[in-house]
Order: structure tokens, then sequence, then C-alpha cells
């Protein structure tokens, strides 16, 4: 079971494409500004099991996964089952917002167990003097968007770019 707030199928604004975003709830970052301050308290969400959530994924076809909140990483044993069968039952790519570092997310066993089921990981919290409105699939720009199959081969953190 996982603790979502929301699942909203369709959107473009959680990475390229269309795409199903599942909000969860519960955040330990709490970010000045946030646009869902709501998320912070786990107890706003309600239980999902993973059939049900995985009914809403495979019923949009042609949309990829997107997992934001709150922050995923709250819940990331959860998380982490989610994307193994995301992987298992579809072809589609996964995006995860966080508000952790990549290079924290890396440090400890309990995070890092996510990585690799996951695509493109947009890290860091969310700086409300950071903020720019042009900068695409961020809500501040010290938060990175990674490649992370790439990262984990290369050792380090490596920018994903759109493919045109």
């Amino acid at each position: 079971m996982i603790s979502i707030l929301n699942i909203v199928e369709d959107t473009t604004v959680d990475g390229p494409g269309f795409r199903t975003a599942i909000y969860a709830a519960g955040c330990p970052h709490r970010c000045k500004g946030c646009h869902n301050p709501q998320s912070w308290d786990i107890s706003n969400g309600t239980l999902w099991t993973f059939d049900a959530i995985m009914e809403k994924i495979k019923s949009a076809e042609f949309s990829n996964v997107t997992f934001s909140g709150g922050d995923p990483l709250m819940q990331v044993e959860a998380f982490t089952e989610l994307a193994k069968q995301i992987r298992r039952q579809t072809r589609k790519t996964i995006w995860c917002y966080t508000g952790y570092l990549y290079e924290e997310i890396l440090a400890s066993s309990m995070l890092s167990q996510i990585l690799p089921y996951i695509d493109v990981l947009v890290d860091g919290p969310f700086m409300e003097m950071l903020y720019d409105e042009t900068y695409r699939f961020a809500g501040s720009i010290n938060q990175r968007i990674i490649n992370v199959p790439t990262s984990i081969v290369n050792k380090q953190p490596v920018l994903w770019y759109p493919e045109f």
C-alpha cells in the first residue's frame, strides 16, 4: 500500500509527453514556497494498492509515469516495488521528483534501492529564490534533471537532455 494524494492522467508538466503522475503523500523537506504543502503530511493521502495504481497506469496507454509529491522517497520501499511492477508489466519510462540530492540517495542503501528502476531523477529541494518558470520540468534552477541509467554506469550524475 502507498499513501497517495492524487493520480493525474495525461499531464504534460511532469516530464516530456503525456504522463500519469502519481503524487505521494508525505515530505520531510517542507520547502519554502512549495506548490503542494498539503503533501507534507502523509496522513493527507489515501492508501492505494499496487494493483489499483497499476490499473490506472496501464489504462493510460500512451502515457509514461512520473512519481512526484510530496516526496516519493519518503515511501521508498513502496515506490520501488511500484517501479518494479511498472518495469515488469509495461514499457513506460519512469521519472521521479525528490528533494534529496542524487549524492544523498547514493549514500543511503535505503533510498538508493529505487535508482535501478527509474529513468530520470529530478533532484534537490525547491528553492523559491531560484524559481525560474522557463526551466522545463523543474521548479527551481538548483534542481538537476538526471539520466539515472547513464549516471549509474558513469558513477557520477549525468544530466538528462530531451531528444529532439
